[in-house]
């Protein structure tokens, strides 16, 4: 598996354009076969910080993720709206419960 946690930082002012775009993006997301999970978290503190936490069954499926349309569509239309580069980390995963891996 390959875990991905994006850190963004949105302008005040498009908070809810980038939530509907983001949001268009996760649920074409998951419909992608080698997507396991694919969460919009919104900080408690700060309505302007997103974290997308990406579970991909192999390496070739972030590769497969960003070749689509609809993360095109995401990465143009909310690329504008940002107050700051968005950042990532990938992760190994030491337990994952079986339930998220089916």
């Amino acid at each position: 598996m390959i875990i991905t946690q994006v850190h963004i930082h949105v302008l005040p002012e498009h908070v809810d354009a980038f939530l509907v775009a983001t949001l268009d993006n996760a649920r074409n997301s998951v419909q992608e076969p080698g997507v396991i999970r694919f969460d919009v978290l919104r900080q408690a503190d700060d309505p302007t910080r997103f974290s997308l936490m990406e579970i991909y069954r192999d390496a070739q499926a972030p590769v497969a993720h960003k070749e689509t349309a609809h993360y095109a569509r995401w990465r143009d239309t909310v690329a504008p709206m940002m107050a700051s580069p968005r950042t990532s980390v990938r992760y190994e995963a030491e337990f994952v419960p079986t339930s998220s891996t089916e």
